[in-house]
C-alpha cells in the first residue's frame, strides 16, 4: 500500500509514519513545490530539509533516465491525461550526485478528472536492489552446484543398474544403491535448508514447542557422528546446574545442535566440547573445538549466507545462517569467539519459553 500523507491521518501523525518507512518520501503540491520530505529523503538527496522544503521538486529532485532525459519532462505529472494515478518503480539517476535510485510515483487528485494537487514519490537506493540481485544469483549458483554432483551420481548409477543389472554382483549392486540413497539424502537436505532460509527471511518460521531435554539433543547429535565412524573420545558433554522446564521446538533444537557440532567437525579439529549451563531464564550452551578458530576480522560475517570458511570443507554455507535464525526465532542469541584452546567457540542462549497453545 502506498503511503499518502494527509489522506487518513493528521499532519503530525503522517510525519511520524513517514519516518518509519525505509524509503525516501517527497511530497509536492499542485504547483510542484515540495511540502514534505522524510529524513531518508534528505539523506538520499544530500541536502538539509530547510533547503528543500518549498523548492520546485523538478529541480530539487532532478531525476534522469538512463539516456539523460529528464524524468519529469517525460512523465509530466501535472499535465497529460487526468486519469493517470502514478508510475511503477523505475531505475533513475539523481543528476546532482550520480546516485541511482528506484523511484515510484503516486498522483493524487481532489476528484475525478481533476488536476493533480499532490505528487508523492518514493525513492530507494538502488544499491540494495543490486545486493538482492547478487544474493539471488549466489543462491541460484549454489543450488546448481550443490545439486549437480548428487544428481549426476544418482543418474549414473541408476542408469548403469538398469542397463547392466546382470553384470554386477550383489555387493556391487548394494554399494551403488547405497550411494544413490546417500545422494538422494544430500539433495533432500539442500532443499530443506533452502526452505528454512526462505521461512527465516520471510518471517514465516513456525515453532511447535514442547518440553525438551537439551543435553539429550546434544547426545543424539554425538551418537549420530559416532555411528558414522567418529571416535567416541572426540566428543565431550558437560552439564552444570538444572535448567527450568524448556519449551522448545525439538526438531529446530536438533538442527541448532546438529549444525554446530557438524561445523566443529568440518572446520575444527581435536575434541569437541559442549557445555550446557543452566540459567534462571533457560540455558546457555557453548560448543568449542581445538582447531584454528575463527579470526576476529571475519567473526561478523560467519553467520551470513554462504559462509564456508577459508578451509572450505564442503557444505552449502547456509548452516550457520539457519542456526542463527532458529536460535533467534526461540528468543535466544548466538555469538562466536575464540575458545581457551584456541579453536572456535559458539555460545547460544535459549529462554525456557512457553507452550505453543498458551
Amino acid at each position: 500500500m502506498d503511503f499518502e500523507p494527509g489522506m487518513l491521518m493528521d499532519a503530525e501523525s503522517a510525519g511520524v509514519a513517514a519516518e518509519l518507512i525505509p524509503d525516501g518520501l517527497v511530497a509536492a503540491d499542485g504547483d510542484g513545490r515540495i511540502i514534505f520530505l522524510n529524513t531518508r529523503a534528505t539523506r538520499l538527496l544530500g541536502r538539509p530539509r530547510e533547503e528543500i522544503v518549498g523548492a520546485d521538486i523538478r529541480e530539487a529532485v532532478d531525476l534522469q533516465d538512463s539516456d539523460g532525459t529528464s524524468w519529469w519532462t517525460v512523465t509530466n505529472p501535472w499535465g497529460g491525461l487526468r486519469i493517470r494515478t502514478g508510475h511503477r518503480e523505475k531505475l533513475l539517476m539523481l543528476r546532482h550526485s550520480g546516485r541511482e535510485v528506484l523511484v515510484t510515483a503516486k498522483y493524487l487528485r481532489p476528484g475525478r478528472n481533476q488536476p493533480v494537487n499532490r505528487v508523492n514519490i518514493l525513492m530507494r537506493d538502488a544499491l540494495y536492489r543490486r545486493r538482492a540481485e547478487a544474493e539471488n544469483a549466489a543462491v541460484i549458483s549454489t543450488v546448481a552446484h550443490e545439486l549437480r554432483s548428487p544428481l549426476t551420481s544418482v543418474k549414473g548409477f541408476s542408469s548403469t543398474l538398469l542397463r547392466r543389472w546382470d553384470r554386477f554382483s550383489d555387493d556391487q549392486k548394494r554399494l551403488m544403491i547405497e550411494t544413490i540413497e546417500a545422494d538422494a539424502d544430500r539433495v533432500t537436505r539442500l532443499i530443506t535448508e533452502l526452505l528454512d532460509v526462505s521461512r527465516i527471511d520471510s518471517g514465516r518460521l513456525e515453532l511447535h514447542r514442547q518440553v525438551v531435554d537439551v543435553p539429550r539433543a546434544i547426545r543424539k547429535a554425538y551418537e549420530g557422528h559416532i555411528a558414522a565412524g567418529e571416535p567416541t573420545e572426540r566428543f565431550v558433554l558437560q552439564e552444570h546446574g538444572t535448567p527450568p522446564e524448556m519449551w522448545l521446538d525439538p526438531d529446530k533444537l536438533d538442527q541448532i545442535v546438529g549444525n554446530l557440532v557438524e561445523n566443529a567437525l568440518r572446520h575444527g579439529d581435536g575434541t569437541i566440547i559442549v557445555v550446557v549451563q543452566a540459567t534462571d531464564a533457560g540455558v546457555e550452551v557453548t560448543v568449542t573445538d581445538e582447531g584454528e578458530g575463527v579470526d576476529e576480522d571475519i567473526q561478523s560475517m560467519i553467520f551470513g549466507k554462504f559462509w564456508r570458511g577459508r578451509r572450505r570443507r564442503g557444505g552449502t554455507g547456509l548452516g550457520l545462517y539457519i542456526t542463527k535464525g532458529l536460535v533467534e526465532a526461540h528468543g535466544g542469541t548466538i555469538t562466536v569467539g575464540r575458545a581457551p584452546s584456541g579453536g572456535a567457540q559458539f555460545r547460544f542462549t535459549l529462554p525456557a519459553g512457553t507452550p505453543s497453545f498458551m
